[in-house]
């Protein structure tokens, strides 16, 4: 049953949002000096006591060793159309999908890197291309989950905090993860740094992404409010941001999709996979991605053409070459010794033109940016829609491609809510592949 929507909070506008010069540190994640700090100096006493026993304790934001799996091989490809073999997904029978396994094993995604776009000519003659290498997910394995319920504060929600559970079970049990390497942030916590704060949220996403390599596959999930706020930078073409809000939002504000982007997907280097769900309102472009596919096929996606012809001609070689060392800020680095000052810059300014990136980044998020995402009922236990679709159809056939896997969720939604699931990524998508994680 629907119950409330993850849409903004309806308070004033929190101050002390996004603040563009922040400049975040890519070092691990560490413990804070001292003691524990006092429950009133984050404001802590505002939230009501936690109910029921405290979640299964852990390492907190650990280092344990990696954990491999067994890779995928096969028929390697370098396009991007999808073949017509489709399967039909509404079954006809109130928008439940076709639950029966496939008569054919999707691809695996090649192991090979993948050139796209307008190619030019580097500093050495040499022609050069944009490229991105998909991950095997045979590497190491780590995740962030964050439910926030808001508990005690206005438009408290239901199920982000057992949807953050959830998720957690389904990447042990389907994919291989393991508990110590998944972090929880959900405010019924009785530990402070499990508590979705603004900068605890961000502290953990640092963690996340350190150290990661080639063939790791790294989960970020959120269920919570999500909402928009005016664009600063000029580079969302509504004029807006999207945004979450962490449980002492009001004190310390939103997260921005931009500040996302800066700390989850800058710092991966090529064929490492972040994949990261939004279960919130307005949540469509949450990560800032260029790419975005729905089940009417690809939406949108960056005109790289035009941005090189705006005299970032070599602004593109350093930024190819700088994604083989997987960080924007080494490739700057690298290249300013034949390069000015000026075109160095152009080569940042190029990267966050385009939103590109050598590694392999998706996100599935519950709506549009326009839309709503709603807190529901499933099996008797309040949860978030996009999560509860993600989960069960993946449950039923692991085994599916990108394309089937979009409209599947779709159909378990269509007939309940109106909300249209959408899956962005840092690149072109061949979504005949098998989507692993």
């Amino acid at each position: 049953m629907w119950n409330e929507n993850y849409g903004p909070p309806s308070y004033p506008n929190p101050q002390g949002g996004y603040n563009p010069s922040y400049a975040p540190s890519y070092g691990g994640y560490r413990a804070p000096p001292g003691p524990p700090p006092e429950s009133e100096e984050y404001g802590y006493s505002r939230y009501p006591s936690p109910r029921g026993p405290p979640p299964q304790s852990y390492d907190p934001y650990g280092f344990p060793p990696p954990v491999s799996r067994e890779g995928y091989t096969g028929e390697e490809h370098h396009h991007y159309h999808h073949h017509h073999h489709r399967e039909e997904y509404d079954s006809g029978n109130g928008g439940e999908y076709a639950s029966a396994a496939p008569t054919y094993r999707p691809r695996p995604p090649p192991s090979e890197h993948q050139h796209y776009g307008p190619r030019f000519l580097g500093p050495d003659q040499n022609e050069m291309q944009p490229y991105f290498k998909y991950s095997q997910c045979n590497g190491r394995k780590k995740a962030l989950c964050i439910g926030i319920n808001y508990l005690g504060q206005d438009n408290e929600l239901s199920g982000c905090i057992n949807d953050a559970h959830n998720i957690r079970n389904f990447l042990c049990t389907q994919f291989g993860y393991r508990e110590e390497d998944i972090v929880m942030l959900t405010d019924d916590s009785q530990h402070h740094r499990q508590i979705p704060t603004r900068d605890n949220i961000l502290h953990a996403m640092r963690w996340l992404v350190n150290e990661a390599q080639t063939d790791d596959s790294l989960f970020f999930h959120y269920s919570g409010h999500g909402g928009q706020t005016p664009d600063k930078d000029g580079d969302e073409i509504d004029g807006y941001d999207e945004v979450i809000y962490p449980v002492d939002y009001q004190e310390s504000g939103h997260i921005v999709d931009d500040l996302m982007h800066e700390i989850m997907v800058k710092p991966l280097p090529a064929g490492c996979r972040l994949t990261a769900i939004f279960d919130s309102c307005h949540s469509g472009s949450a990560l800032d991605l260029p790419y975005m596919y729905t089940t009417e096929g690809k939406i949108k996606e960056p005109n790289l053409a035009a941005e090189a012809g705006q005299g970032l001609l070599s602004a593109v070689s350093s930024y190819v070459r700088g994604d083989e060392r997987g960080a924007l800020e080494s490739a700057i680095g690298i290249f300013k010794s034949f390069m000015g000052n000026s075109e160095a810059q152009e080569a940042n300014q190029y990267a966050q033109r385009t939103r590109t990136s050598p590694a392999d980044v998706i996100s599935w998020s519950g709506c549009k940016d326009s839309q709503t995402s709603a807190d529901t009922q499933e099996d008797g236990r309040a949860t978030g829609a996009m999560s509860y679709a993600f989960t069960s159809v993946l449950a039923k056939n692991p085994e599916q491609t990108y394309e089937q896997l979009l409209n599947n969720i779709r159909a378990v939604l269509r007939n309940k809510y109106s909300q249209k699931p959408q899956l962005s990524s840092s690149h072109p998508m061949d979504i005949d592949i098998m989507f692993i994680c």
